[in-house]
């Protein structure tokens, strides 16, 4: 079993900088690695509302979705078993909740609570 806790969501203003980090306990330890996902606000709080962020597997292989490839960074701490997410020139279009994603061996995905962020003036 893998439970996944994110913090470090809050408000920011345009143009500033949040760092989330997703603290695993269990074992992440597969070829899939983690993912960030966000959902944004008005959106239903369901599996197929969150948008894909980012990814970054086992050997480090990291992905993103196209419009945040230049703002933000994925990253990955096994000695920690933590996944951070450092997100850069927000715009209010980052608005969302983001929540942290592993999936196991057996292809089963585990999701934290997620963590509020709004990008506002």
């Amino acid at each position: 079993q893998v439970q996944l806790v994110e913090s470090g969501g809050g408000l920011v203003h345009p143009g500033g900088s949040l760092r989330l980090s997703c603290a695993a306990s269990g074992s992440i330890f597969s070829p899939y690695g983690m993912a960030w996902f966000r959902q944004l606000a008005g959106d239903e709080r369901d599996f197929v509302e969150r948008d894909f962020v980012a990814h970054i597997t086992e050997s480090g292989d990291t992905n993103y979705v196209d419009p945040v490839k230049d703002q933000f960074t994925i990253s990955i701490n096994k000695a920690r078993n933590t996944a951070s997410l450092q997100m850069n020139n927000l715009e209010p279009e980052d608005s969302a909740i983001y929540y942290c994603n592993h999936q196991n061996q057996d292809s089963h995905d585990y999701w934290g609570q997620g963590t509020q962020v709004t990008v506002s003036s």
